[in-house]
């Protein structure tokens, strides 16, 4: 028995190495180049301000990719103020150095250019990019992104006639600088509501300020694939179609069970794939997106409206909007949100089903308890703070300080509290340890009155539970260990507290975040330091050879990275959680 034991493994090794390098042998190199400047002309809406443009596109061009490819964007920063991106969703497997956040990269500097490499490695589904720094994504940047299976990978619903891919979030009428500084004042930190809310770069149907509406073509009896992605900075919305239900079918990278819906709840930073059949009458419909916790006839203007178009339309839309669930009502979200699993008999990236791996059996080896609150600090700014913390970003990237001097003088490991609160409001340079191939649970508390949500770069996470209340060691009763979904953003309702488990397999420093753009600018963020001292090659990535400089290495290289331990005597397999 022993023996055939060992001979399942070593042919399940085999077969995953013989997968490895056959993804490797197909996987193609997608190249682009993008022109990045503020744009003046592009005006979304009636008002004077500038737009951050890629190609003189706003939203930016599709990142279209196939599961492994090899992505590679010269950005060419043409702006007057230092810039990156970040691949909101993409895991980057074994290279954080590609992550395009400020712990992770020197920012482009004006007048430069910079190739980002990254691999859609062992991943599907729906997800964007945007600026991360300088409170950038208020200006736009932000764009589609698509990674669409193998072909030897079956996609669990038949193939849309087309696909569109639907950007809505809330907009300023100021520009973003004006909006950046006012958000370090007692007035932006509190009470700042956007103006408006576009959808794909275009305002509501109807709207006086707006110069475009979108709509979608479609043709009678033919079913389509929405991709529906929150790009947003700070409000939550409810998208629904007149007369059209939709069926829910992927979220961030992972099929869900097939879930027929009227509405749809989308948070801050979250992607959705929905099918819909256009089985009505031969006319126009409204599209709608509406905020949550907002009353929409105080705020006209934040009612995102476009148009499903039948190609043989006779008539234009009419009537009232469709209408949504009360905005107010947490508990249609929370049941809502409870109601999204994982479909665990579809395969994704890889031909095993997404749930070969469940985590009803775990041993969970960290737990994180994190709540959010807003504080003001000793020089009378309001900042959003994490356990009483609130992050204050080095001028030298936390992973190039990690890689060549193991962070010394840039920040100090673990000094910062997992599991309690800080009697004091202070900042900090927020650095935890996240054990490599170890399970963690992270608790997320929302201590403010408007609702939130978290994403961590370099993982999906499995989304375990949601809770009205405070979060105690009993809730962990409620959760769902069965087929939670696995995705890389969470909402986190008012007063409230979401819990998720994740496998760290994927080394590197990674940022745990809020994904609401004025939380994350004041300071409600850390970093995950997920270390592997195993020099293997399949190991992290070395740097980049076009590796930028700044900070402590601005005036001088660095110095030669501290020599690896000895190699690991033997080869262990990641759990299959990983494989997907």
């Amino acid at each position: 028995m022993a023996s055939t034991g060992y001979h399942r493994r070593l042919i399940a090794c085999t077969m995953l190495i013989a997968a490895a390098l056959f993804a490797q042998v197909n996987a193609i190199h997608i190249y682009l180049e993008w022109n990045v400047t503020l744009d003046s002309t592009i005006k979304p809406v009636s008002q004077d301000q500038p737009v951050i443009a890629i190609n003189g596109l706003f939203p930016g061009p599709l990142i279209n990719t196939t599961t492994n490819d090899f992505v590679h964007v010269n950005v060419f920063n043409n702006m007057d103020e230092p810039l990156l991106f970040t691949w909101n969703g993409i895991q980057q497997r074994l290279n954080s150095w590609q992550d395009g956040v400020s712990g992770t990269n020197c920012p482009i500097q004006p007048g430069t250019n910079w190739t980002y490499v990254f691999q859609t490695k062992d991943q599907i589904g729906s997800f964007f990019y945007f600026p991360s720094i300088n409170f950038h994504k208020a200006a736009g940047g932000f764009g589609p992104i698509r990674v669409i299976n193998r072909d030897v990978i079956a996609v669990p619903f038949p193939k849309p006639e087309a696909e569109f891919d639907l950007l809505i979030g809330d907009w300023f009428y100021d520009s973003y600088k004006s909006t950046r500084a006012t958000m370090c004042t007692h007035l932006g930190a509190y009470y700042t509501i956007p103006d408006i809310t576009l959808m794909n770069g275009k305002g509501p149907l109807g709207n006086p300020m707006s110069k475009a509406y979108e709509s979608f073509n479609v043709t009678q009896g033919k079913t389509y694939r929405l991709r529906i992605s929150n790009v947003g900075n700070a409000l939550s919305f409810n998208f629904r179609i007149q007369n059209h239900q939709m069926v829910l079918v992927e979220t961030e990278g992972s099929y869900t069970d097939q879930i027929t819906l009227d509405s749809l709840d989308v948070h801050v930073g979250q992607s959705y794939s929905v099918l819909v059949t256009a089985n009505q009458n031969d006319a126009d419909y409204y599209m709608v997106a509406s905020p949550k916790l907002i009353n929409a006839s105080d705020f006209t203007s934040l009612v995102g409206i476009g148009v499903l178009h039948y190609s043989n339309s006779i008539s234009q839309v009419s009537g009232p909007l469709p209408v949504g669930p009360n905005p107010f009502d947490l508990h249609f979200s929370v049941n809502q949100a409870k109601s999204i699993r994982w479909n665990l008999t579809a395969g994704a990236a890889r031909p095993n089903p997404q749930g070969t791996f469940n985590v009803s059996n775990v041993t969970l080896s960290q737990t994180f308890i994190l709540q959010s609150s807003i504080a003001d600090l000793y020089d009378q700014i309001p900042r959003y703070v994490v356990n009483n913390v609130t992050y204050s970003t080095p001028e030298t990237p936390l992973k190039l300080a990690d890689y060549y001097v193991n962070g010394t003088g840039v920040y100090q490991l673990d000094d910062f509290p997992v599991q309690s609160v800080n009697a004091d409001a202070s900042c900090g340079v927020s650095v935890v340890t996240g054990i490599h191939k170890g399970w963690i649970e992270i608790v997320l508390k929302n201590n403010l009155n408007e609702m939130d949500s978290w994403h961590l770069d370099g993982f999906g996470f499995y989304v375990v539970g949601f809770g009205i209340g405070d979060w105690t060691a009993k809730s962990r009763d409620t959760y769902n260990l069965f087929d939670p979904v696995v995705r890389s953003t969470v909402q986190v309702y008012p007063g409230g507290w979401s819990a998720v488990y994740a496998f760290l397999d994927n080394p590197g420093m990674w940022n745990l975040r809020s994904q609401l753009l004025k939380h994350w600018y004041l300071g409600q963020e850390l970093y995950v330091r997920v270390h592997d001292p195993d020099p293997n090659p399949a190991k992290e990535r070395p740097p980049p050879e076009n590796l930028l400089l700044c900070g402590i290495f601005s005036d001088s290289p660095p110095p030669a990275p501290p020599p690896p331990p000895p190699p690991a005597p033997a080869l262990a397999l990641a759990p299959p959680s990983s494989w997907n």
